[in-house]
């Protein structure tokens, strides 16, 4: 039933043990005009979630074909003016980046739609936070899930046209038409707008792959539903598990660089994980002519081979890179909350080849850290010695 912010939102806040909790965190992350709602919603006798957006008390109407403003009625906000709004948001730099990320896909979308530069697109007041709600609250639980991979089915499209702020549309929307390029999609048996422009570019920035349900052992399910209602459940699914492999093949790409500072290999490691790599470090080597140098050495899957090595040579100094396959034995890992002194934390659980493991959090660990004034050591102490009261 294709796509919108607000369905995939409501199905990825459904696999949290504590919904609720996060409610109340994405709340705190203060979008301008922007309050979060979660509501139950029942499809065809389904029940799931239903995540309404709400800016300066008004929910933005469901079908988002168009959120560009013509330059004559400019009252809304343009692309710079979102991006320092996203740079304030009290989240992390990754979901920063992210939200980033999928907002200027949309934004690349409506300027080639409408022949203008990107930085003379404005877009509906009330549209834009709703864009930009959606996309902060699906980044936001993508990191909190921490997924090694995304694969997204078919997506549905629907057809028809659909009324808009420049008139009548063809379903789909030429925004959301540009972002579903290289895109598995299909029209669908329903009339309308299914799979919204936020929708569209949601998926393609996160999801690494498309096809079936691939073979995976299913730990959670969520709905997250629409407001509409068809003869068929208006829903997106999301289905949370494990591909029951340990053994996964990956790809060792490896770059001899002598003549990068320290500052910019940093800022070109944090470029090749954006990319998708799974692992990236340095070694120390000796190169020719007995120059002091670096060996990079990156670890990625298959699917992010080709993005991780343009990633390589745009943010570094090699001409060249070496790549050999490799098999990467991984365990299975899951995130549970345990209470503390400090409140609830994220404790990182891992299993597999008779062995368990288990690791708290850095994220919530330094937060606590920074708020109490304490190190990172004492606050695991404290949390120890709780543990054993």
């Amino acid at each position: 039933m294709g796509a919108a912010g607000d369905m995939i939102a409501s199905a990825l806040i459904g696999l949290l043990a504590e919904p609720e909790k996060f409610l109340e965190k994405l709340n705190n992350i203060s979008v301008p005009n922007v309050r979060y709602v979660l509501e139950k919603s029942e499809k065809c006798g389904i029940s799931g979630n239903h995540m309404t957006v709400l800016v300066a008390g008004h929910e933005e109407n469901e079908n988002f074909t168009d959120i560009h403003e013509k330059k004559e009625h400019r009252h809304g906000a343009g692309i710079e003016e979102i991006y320092n709004i996203i740079s304030s948001l009290p989240v992390s730099e990754k979901v920063k980046n992210d939200v980033k990320g999928v907002y200027n896909l949309i934004a690349k979308a409506e300027s080639e739609v409408h022949g203008e530069k990107i930085e003379n697109i404005h877009f509906h007041e009330v549209g834009s936070m709703d864009a930009v709600a959606d996309i902060a609250a699906v980044s936001m639980l993508i990191d909190e899930l921490s997924p090694d991979e995304i694969i997204c089915s078919p997506v549905a499209v629907g057809f028809g046209s659909v009324r808009c702020a420049h008139g009548i549309l063809p379903v789909p929307a030429p925004a959301a038409a540009l972002l579903l390029k290289d895109i598995p999609v299909y029209a669908g048996n329903f009339e309308g707008e299914l799979c919204t422009p936020t929708g569209a570019a949601l998926i393609k920035y996160f999801a690494s792959d498309f096809g079936q349900m691939p073979l995976m052992s299913v730990e959670k399910i969520g709905y997250g539903m629409g407001r509409k209602d068809f003869p068929k459940a208006n829903c997106v699914r999301a289905f949370f598990g494990c591909d029951g492999e340990t053994k996964k093949k990956m790809f060792e790409l490896n770059c001899n660089v002598d003549d990068m500072t320290g500052e910019q290999i940093g800022f070109a490691t944090n470029r090749i994980f954006e990319a998708g790599a799974a692992e990236v470090f340095t070694v120390s080597a000796g190169m020719k002519k007995n120059r002091p140098g670096i060996v990079i050495v990156v670890i990625c899957g298959e699917n992010e081979l080709e993005n991780v090595v343009k990633s390589i040579f745009k943010y570094t100094s090699t001409i060249g890179i070496r790549e050999k396959e490799l098999n990467r034995y991984v365990m299975n890992r899951k995130t549970e909350y345990v209470k503390t002194n400090f409140g609830e934390i994220r404790i990182k659980k891992s299993s597999g080849y008779g062995v368990e493991k288990e690791k708290y959090e850095y994220d919530d660990i330094a937060e606590i850290a920074d708020k109490n004034n304490m190190s990172i050591t004492e606050v695991l102490k404290e949390i120890e010695k709780d543990n054993q009261k």
